[in-house]
């Protein structure tokens, strides 16, 4: 079964918007928690214009389902990954001035750094995860690198999908063919939405776990947090 984790950034984004705890970040975790989210991921960046990194410290107190934190593994982000433990660490190529996350690694040209970084995850018993487009050689240079699984980078998936599912899906359907074969285990994520998500998981049965938030934390707002959920499960398991 597909686990759902999911992206509470903008749930701090609004948060951070007035400087005080309205809404409550780790309260809302724990909602997502109790109406079925089968993980929580979040993802600081450097100007902690969301996620602060102390949120990551207090979610870790709390949290009873896997915890995941993405981003670019630099000093500030490695050492927080190495003080909380996350069940995974999605390591994610980011600018520091990016608004969102727009490409995977290039897992062959840093092949090298990646391994390094594999390496120390892996040693503190944190499940290591590199993001990637959906090629087979990124996919087996996460292999190589030693990763445990890939998230394929699925932006380019939701904006074709409404025009051509065939097309948008093929490269994705590949590339986690690619990764099975080798051992690694397969996330997705970004863009991910009620329209697109189960053409995925049914075209690509053996996917693990995706991470979804934007989409996710609007629909909210008319659906409500616990009825969204309910229907990105929903989508999942049909």
């Amino acid at each position: 079964m597909t686990r759902l984790s999911v992206n509470i950034n903008k749930i701090a984004t609004i948060r951070n918007a007035r400087g005080g705890n309205n809404p409550d970040l780790i309260k809302a975790a724990l909602d997502c928690e109790r109406f079925g989210a089968e993980g929580i991921t979040i993802h600081p960046r450097p100007d902690e214009r969301h996620i602060r990194y102390q949120d990551a410290y207090d979610l870790k107190k709390v949290l009873t389902t896997e915890f995941n934190i993405e981003g670019n593994p630099e000093g500030k982000f490695i050492t927080l990954v190495e003080n909380v433990k996350p069940h995974q660490v999605t390591l994610v190529p980011d600018a520091i001035d990016a608004i969102t996350s727009n490409a995977g690694w290039d897992t062959v040209k840093h092949q090298s750094f990646l391994k390094e970084m594999c390496d120390n995850f892996k040693k503190q018993g944190i499940r290591v995860s590199i993001f990637v487009d959906p090629h087979a050689s990124y996919v087996e240079g996460a292999a190589k690198a030693g990763a445990d699984r890939v998230e394929l980078y699925t932006e380019p998936y939701a904006t074709t999908f409404h025009t051509d599912k065939a097309a948008a899906i093929k490269d994705y359907i590949e590339a986690a063919r690619v990764a099975k074969s080798i051992g690694l285990g397969v996330n997705a994520g970004h863009d991910l939405d009620l329209f697109n998500l189960n053409y995925l998981k049914n075209q690509i049965p053996d996917l693990d776990e995706v991470s979804i938030g934007h989409a996710l934390i609007c629909d909210a707002l008319y659906y409500g947090l616990e009825n969204t959920i309910q229907l990105y499960l929903r989508e999942l398991k049909k």
